[in-house]
């Protein structure tokens, strides 16, 4: 007898329609864990994982990408210009407290 082989075919485009269905709309699994003894919690871990397309992402207020310095060059002017003004404030409530 030949080798009988049973085949269950998995069509690409069924498993693309759900990759796209599910970067589409989005999903969001979250979970979490405590740690506690005699009624003291010790240690607490949130865990959220987003799925979704940038779009998505971007149309549910998603945006952490633009300013993390490590995936945007613009950040990285942002962070100095944030820089300058703290400095910049701090002279001007150091003039303040002078006045008073």
């Amino acid at each position: 007898m030949p080798n009988a082989r049973m085949q269950h075919p998995i069509q690409a485009n069924t498993l693309a329609e759900i990759l796209e269905r599910v970067l589409d709309k989005g999903i969001v699994i979250a979970g979490d864990i405590g740690i506690s003894l005699v009624e003291v919690e010790l240690l607490s871990i949130k865990i959220r994982l987003v799925v979704a397309s940038v779009e998505t992402a971007m149309q549910m207020g998603i945006n952490w990408w633009k300013s993390d310095p490590y995936l945007s060059s613009s950040a990285h002017q942002l962070e100095e210009e944030n820089r300058l003004l703290r400095e910049r404030l701090d002279r001007l409530e150091a003039r303040l407290e002078t006045v008073r």
